[in-house]
């Protein structure tokens, strides 16, 4: 098993078994994004700042350019349903799809066309906006749900040919959203404006808050072995979630609906760190994170973490983290 972290200026490929590190080669530009592809033993997909998208065949010790060079990647999505489909988000918002494992793209339908499209900025430079995050449903080839920083979580139920805008009580700055296989129609969403869940495709939400301490969450991971069981990572505020020796990241778990509690083992009290990346593991109760002291894994649903690796050098922001099975 290997894990994958893409700092602000590498793609760090680390052997959990060995508890090693290498830095990947033939990247040429800042990751911005990163996943693996649940269909192609040893394939992962990392997106950059400039030069598109990048991929790797062998566990992520190198890689090659696939495509969209030019523009600013930042999200991408592997198809858990349909070999060699990969789904691309760009700055300004774009999603861009390959059907062939990136020898050729083509855009989907503009995103600008849908209403709330004049409210969408980002904050740090309110002229423009981006795709920050795209999730495919585990068994739906076509269905995807699209969120755009900051200002909108769209959908798509024909693989972008048409989308559904947001929804009154959604979330309006989704950073990630995990779903789980045994519970497709089932929304984990970690936002800048909370957190928020759906059961039923996102048609309608609700934000359960009991529990947490702060309101900017970064990431979400659900446990593989219970759909019910989510942990996400969370800040102050979003100049305290992502840069080290500034940040107060921490993370929250939810195993029944009454509400959150505060994980602290494994974590710094108080807290110090970058709102860590998560992920789930291969196997019930397994998750990953990553925060600028290490990867982090957890065998007890997201309760308890222990550090599994270091690296070389400590970096200053983390962009992506995924497992490659």
């Amino acid at each position: 098993m290997s894990i994958l972290v893409a700092t602000d200026r590498e793609v760090i490929a680390i052997d959990v078994e060995r508890s090693t590190s290498v830095s990947a080669q033939g990247i040429s530009d800042r990751p911005t994004c990163l996943v693996a592809d649940a269909l192609v033993h040893g394939r992962a997909w990392c997106g950059t700042h400039r030069d598109g998208v990048f991929r790797t065949d062998n566990g992520g010790r190198s890689w090659r350019s696939v495509g969209l060079a030019g523009r600013l990647i930042m999200a991408i999505a592997a198809s858990p349903v349909e070999r060699d489909v990969v789904w691309v988000g760009t700055e300004p918002s774009e999603v861009w799809r390959s059907a062939d494992a990136g020898a050729t793209w083509e855009q989907t339908s503009r995103l600008e066309t849908l209403s709330s499209s004049s409210e969408w900025s980002f904050p740090p430079r309110p002229d423009t906006h981006h795709v920050r995050w795209i999730a495919c449903h585990p068994l739906e080839p076509e269905r995807l749900w699209v969120a755009i920083e900051a200002g909108a979580l769209v959908s798509t139920i024909d693989g972008g040919r048409t989308s559904r805008d947001r929804v009154t009580g959604g979330p309006r700055d989704t950073h990630e959203l995990a779903i789980h296989r045994n519970a497709p129609y089932s929304l984990r969403v970690s936002a800048g404006d909370g957190y928020f869940e759906s059961d039923d495709a996102g048609a309608t939400w609700r934000s359960p808050s009991t529990g947490l301490e702060v309101g900017y969450l970064r990431s979400v991971a659900i446990d593989p072995g219970e759909p019910e069981v989510v942990v996400v990572s969370a800040s102050s505020g979003p100049y305290t979630a992502y840069v080290a020796g500034r940040s107060d990241g921490r993370l929250y778990r939810r195993f029944t609906r009454e509400g959150w509690e505060r994980v602290r083992d494994g974590w710094p009290e108080p807290p110090s760190t970058i709102a860590p990346l998560l992920c789930a593991g291969a196997k019930a109760g397994e998750m990953w994170a990553a925060d600028e002291r290490g990867v982090h894994c957890s065998d007890d649903s997201g309760n308890s973490w222990r550090r599994v690796v270091g690296y070389a050098t400590s970096p200053q922001q983390l962009r992506g983290l995924t497992l490659l099975q």
